[in-house]
């Protein structure tokens, strides 16, 4: 199965896309195969209403190229085109974003103009169920200037074999570098509105409960973004082209406290979000910068 959609400086509306992920799933998810979906937008401007707001929320100066992790905001309408399309054959609900990897080769300029396109990939059968990828590239006159590989998870009961899972947690490095991190009870309505990702677990405490959260968890996107928007601030933060990754762990529950945890290390600089014992990581990953 095979589809490809286009747009053209407009990317699909979210509401009705929203509007097919509550829909029933008919097919056979014991062992699904995904489909070979992609989405391609043209023309989209990196500039807009939101912008600034998103900077705002997340931490971010205002400065002449946009944050590293805004072309994700404007892929997100392209991702869930994908994710919710009647070939797609997994509930949209229930789906875990594992891990997420990011690459800018040159800063994205405010108000450029960008080709986005989207597709799945990376499927594999795991012990903890299937982890399929969404594959995400910007161009700019025809030259990749930014790609994102997102990491998800269909757990499935009976997983078979496969790549293992998780095995023994290894221990927690410490990180000479630390900050405190705040996060609001509101924090998930607000990323919600300027993100467009509007899933029920992140909005409120009454309707984290329902999928058996105690209360709304911080957006993982939101986290990645705030750790960049404070290391960026960091007196040795370098400029040029670089991969930023990150595995996703246990939630940031609304509101709350954190502590953004860093070494640096020549080309690469390790970075964990602890929770505010200091004693269990939200997420952690590394930045790495490449040669021009």
């Amino acid at each position: 199965m095979t589809a490809n959609y286009t747009y053209n400086k407009q990317a699909p509306g979210l509401w009705p896309l929203y509007s097919r992920a509550v829909l029933p799933k008919q097919k056979n998810l014991t062992a699904p195969s995904l489909p070979a979906l992609s989405a391609r937008l043209t023309g989209v401007s990196t500039i807009g209403p939101k912008l600034a707001r998103y900077e705002q929320v997340c931490g971010f100066a205002p400065h002449t190229s946009v944050p590293i992790t805004w072309p994700h905001i404007l892929a997100f309408p392209l991702q869930l085109k994908l994710l919710t399309d009647s070939q797609f054959p997994l509930p949209l609900l229930g789906l875990v974003h594992l891990r997420n990897s990011i690459t800018q080769f040159r800063p994205i300029g405010t108000g450029e103009r960008l080709d986005i396109e989207v597709r799945l990939d990376g499927e594999t059968q795991t012990d903890r169920g299937l982890e399929f990828d969404l594959v995400t590239e910007c161009f700019s006159s025809g030259q990749k200037v930014w790609e994102e590989t997102s990491t998800n998870l269909f757990r499935q009961s009976a997983a078979g074999s496969g790549k293992p899972g998780t095995g023994s947690k290894p221990e927690l490095p410490r990180y000479p570098n630390t900050l405190d991190v705040k996060a609001p009870e509101n924090l998930g309505r607000r990323y919600g509105k300027v993100s467009g990702d509007l899933n029920l677990i992140h909005l409120h405490a009454l309707t984290a409960k329902a999928f058996g959260f105690p209360r709304a968890i911080a957006h993982g996107m939101w986290s990645k973004a705030h750790v960049l928007a404070m290391l960026e601030q960091q007196e040795n933060w370098r400029k040029g082209p670089l991969t930023v990754r990150c595995s996703f762990k246990k939630p940031f529950f609304l509101p709350g406290s954190a502590q953004l945890n860093w070494q640096e290390n020549g080309n690469t600089w390790d970075y964990q979000l602890l929770n505010s014992k200091g004693d269990a990581p939200h997420l952690s990953g590394d930045i790495t910068w490449h040669q021009d």
